[in-house]
């Protein structure tokens, strides 16, 4: 088994991350942290990547929290730090110039379930459970979950799974709005690489843009929020792929992207 805490491949315009610490449910820990924003800083510079999937190693568990282990041994600004080291690789993740999808094969718990929120899309296993169950350690999710799942799932719900640390199974999930799709074990990884490769194939100049109007639209009020897309959208006319697309509609043939 490799010693390293993040398995990397890269195959048809789709990064395929693996959090490799399933002797520790793979738990986040301030190296796993590091790694995990630094690989996919570097994939972000890389021309052949559109989309990064992030799952976890072994049968059990996604990311199952971050490491109690370490975390109780934290002073409070200690634990103020490796929160806020979290809280910039998790922004990476929302704002990242490429589309991410969290295939959770397992356990999505507390840390594990924060970074699943900051992904674009959440597809998981049937037997998945997901939940920020801080609250049974007599601490709160300080890594974006307080923020990020009512935004998600609306501020009752989500003040329900927070208050009473309830984990969810994945139909329930998938009812609450939690997740987006559920597979069998066996195909969770065949289902994100064909959305990944779906959307690797759209013009990504434009998957750019509509990742950033909704972004940043949600953070306005509405009648802001529609004045900035009319922005972006202007701004797709400043584009190769504009004219590309456009004209292969007409001319009746698959556009080829150029990206730009």
């Amino acid at each position: 088994m490799s010693d390293k805490n993040l398995l990397t491949t890269i195959a048809n315009q789709v990064a395929l991350i693996t959090i490799n610490r399933p002797q520790a449910m793979n738990a986040l820990n301030p190296a796993t942290i590091s790694e995990l924003s630094t690989t996919i800083a570097e994939l972000e510079q890389q021309a052949d990547v559109h989309v990064i999937i992030i799952t976890g190693a072994g049968e059990k568990a996604f990311v199952a929290g971050g490491d109690v282990a370490l975390m109780r041994t934290l002073t409070p600004l200690q634990a103020r730090d490796v929160a806020l080291m979290a809280a910039e690789l998790f922004q990476r993740i929302e704002n990242s110039a490429c589309v991410v999808i969290a295939a959770i094969n397992g356990y999505a718990l507390g840390g594990g379930c924060e970074l699943a929120l900051a992904c674009d899309f959440r597809l998981a296993a049937e037997q998945a459970q997901l939940g920020q169950p801080e609250i049974n350690l007599g601490i709160i999710p300080g890594w974006g979950g307080t923020q990020r799942l009512p935004r998600l799932i609306g501020i009752s719900r989500a003040k329900e799974l927070m208050f009473t640390g309830e984990r969810v199974g994945a139909q329930h999930a998938l009812k609450l709005g939690l997740i987006d799709h559920i597979y069998p074990a066996d195909q969770l990884l065949d289902h994100a690489h064909r959305l990944a490769q779906t959307i690797a194939a759209k013009p990504q100049t434009a998957i750019r843009i509509i990742k950033e109007a909704v972004n940043i639209g949600m953070a306005m009020d509405q009648d802001k929020a529609i004045r900035y897309e009319s922005e972006m959208f202007g701004m797709c006319f400043t584009t190769e792929d504009q004219k590309e697309g456009m004209d292969a509609f007409f001319e009746k043939r698959p556009a080829v992207w150029k990206n730009s």
